[in-house]
């Protein structure tokens, strides 16, 4: 019997098997979907596109059944901003020259920021901020996407100072009383990732003060906070409605006003040098045009004398100019160096 039935049930397993294949595929699915071999197969962790939904479903919290991921609403408060990154946020909480609201930090058991996030944690606690720690994707839509590094700090806005309530730079320890001033002037700088990068520079080649033009020209934002890698929040930077006038006084005071220009031939009734040729004997204002036009020509009119990058090479036409900021770093350094080998 049980050999008569034998030859019977193996022919019938490869239907059988196939069959079960058919009801394994269709468990599961949709009301309407296809079954069988045409039915979508699973996306696989390992893929990145599987990889990245899984780590997204693990960041986010309420991910059961029946239930929907929304990004996380954070309210602010009125009229204040949203620094992003360690530097920017740190150098806030450690100078503390605008009004502090909340700390952000992203929930997370460990990585190579974590330490750092942590001490950022307990400055805010020290002075009084309150500190939440949120999801990524929270910090993601506080900071419009940009690289917060796990940190967020809802700050008031810096505004630019007034002249007004400038004072002479205090001497540091060891500093003559004779030194050489250096002041450089922002006329119409729009673009917030140049005017950070031009306060980092500014800051680290020693320039005393900054000085930009407060109408058609790029605010104090966390962007530029980000770009100057937190200088703006430890450099004070003034604001003029008057450009001309004020470069004017400082002339009858005896600072000595030199321009900047990228094609020598454009400029006409002021000597134009290689900023290599120019000696520092006074107090000197160096002042920067914008991204596109350069120096208006009533602001030409005010200096003394325009400084020049000479360049390498022929130049190709269309590229015959640097980048502003990358302008100012190679001017300011021409300049500071004299002050490193005059010993001051």
């Amino acid at each position: 019997m049980q050999r008569a039935l034998l030859p019977r049930l193996c022919q019938r397993a490869p239907r059988l098997c196939r069959a079960g294949l058919r009801f394994r595929c269709s468990r599961g699915a949709e009301p309407g979907a296809p079954r069988g071999r045409g039915a979508p197969a699973p996306l696989p962790r390992g893929s990145r596109s599987g990889r990245e939904l899984w780590r997204a479903q693990q960041d986010s919290p309420g991910t059961g059944k029946g239930t929907e991921r929304k990004a996380a609403v954070l309210e602010r408060t009125k009229g204040s901003e949203i620094l992003f990154g360690l530097a920017p946020c740190g150098l806030a909480l450690a100078r503390a020259r605008r009004a502090l609201f909340r700390l952000f930090l992203k929930e997370q058991r460990g990585g190579p920021g974590r330490p750092l996030r942590a001490e950022l944690g307990l400055q805010a606690a020290a002075r009084g901020v309150p500190v939440l720690r949120v999801p990524g994707r929270a910090l993601d839509a506080l900071c419009r996407g940009r690289p917060h590094q796990g940190v967020c700090l809802e700050a008031a806005p810096l505004p630019l100072r007034s002249l007004r309530d400038a004072e002479e730079p205090q001497l540091g320890h060891g500093e003559r009383g004779d030194r050489q001033l250096l002041w450089l002037v922002l006329e119409h700088i729009q673009d917030p990732m140049n005017l950070g990068a031009l306060l980092r520079s500014a800051y680290f080649l020693g320039v005393d003060r900054v000085v930009a033009t407060r109408g058609n020209s790029c605010p104090l934002t966390p962007v530029v906070s980000k770009a100057s890698a937190g200088a703006m929040e430890v450099f004070d930077v003034y604001g003029t409605d008057d450009l001309q006038g004020f470069l004017k006084a400082k002339s009858a005071e005896g600072w000595e006003v030199v321009g900047t220009v990228s094609r020598p031939e454009d400029v006409e009734d002021v000597p134009v040098i290689s900023c290599s040729e120019f000696q520092w004997d006074k107090p000197v204002i160096v002042v920067i045009g914008s991204e596109g036009e350069g120096l208006s020509l009533e602001t030409q009119q005010q200096c003394q004398r325009m400084l020049a990058i000479p360049p390498g090479r022929a130049l190709h036409p269309g590229l015959d100019s640097l980048n502003v900021s990358v302008a100012a770093g190679i001017l300011l350094h021409s300049i500071c160096s004299q002050k490193q080998r005059q010993g001051d």
